[in-house]
């Protein structure tokens, strides 16, 4: 399972739209987790183009006001997804990885500094299905 992860600071268009599509193409990547994208509204023609290839999935947490945000994308034939879980800088992804079969979560995270957030979310991790491999990625602004 290969997972790139990406504090893009800003999606923009053009030159890391292309860096991004010659990453994940080059690493063979089977998900990418950006965070930072900064959008309100991503669709699929971005996802599509951000991949490089239609058999996609994704998830988003859209920006807040040009703050923030969350993407996942995906190959459709290597993840199952099953359930999800979209709060407030964050994106929980269960499923079935399909290659070997295994259950796996997937957590991308762009947190705040506020302490009492980060708790609450935790809080919900923790409580979640723990049957599985979990992978929990992204900014978590713990300076």
């Amino acid at each position: 399972m290969k997972i790139i992860t990406y504090n893009i600071r800003g999606l923009g268009r053009g030159l890391k739209w292309a860096l991004i599509r010659k990453l994940v193409k080059k690493e063979r990547a089977d998900m990418l987790c950006l965070q930072e994208t900064k959008r309100e509204v991503i669709d699929k023609k971005v996802c599509q183009a951000l991949w490089g290839d239609s058999d996609a999935s994704w998830e988003l947490q859209p920006a807040c006001n040009s703050a923030g945000g969350l993407l996942c994308i995906w190959n459709e034939e290597t993840f199952k997804l099953e359930n999800k879980l979209i709060g407030n800088g964050s994106i929980y992804l269960e499923g079935i990885w399909l290659t070997d079969g295994g259950k796996v979560m997937i957590v991308n995270i762009y947190l705040s500094c506020d302490a009492v957030f980060k708790r609450n979310l935790w809080e919900q991790i923790r409580h979640a299905n723990m049957g599985g491999l979990w992978c929990i990625i992204g900014d978590f602004n713990c300076i």
